[in-house]
């Protein structure tokens, strides 16, 4: 989600990946996958430099959990049974 500002100042979150395009009319306006469209106070290449921060985020926080031994909880441990495929019914 990036964060953004409608015309009358109020902030709302978008989901980045429902944006199919950013357009500048002279407002930049926001189309959505879904139709729908949304006119923001921000600036195309704003709105473009909020959307690239938000996956490079996604990126490193992805890269960090990786890093991060988990510590299994008792009673709840998974194991991987080596086999073919699903069971025969």
């Amino acid at each position: 989600m990036i964060l953004v500002t409608r015309l009358n100042g109020a902030p709302f979150a978008v989901n980045a990946d429902l944006i199919e395009r950013v357009e500048v009319t002279p407002d930049t306006v926001l189309s959505l996958v879904d139709g729908r469209k949304y006119v923001v106070t921000e600036s195309a290449q704003e709105v473009i430099d909020r959307i690239v921060a938000f996956r490079a985020a996604v990126l490193v926080m992805a890269d960090q959990y990786q890093r991060v031994e988990p510590t299994p909880s008792p009673g709840r441990v998974l194991h991987l049974v080596p086999g073919d495929g699903p069971p025969e019914a």
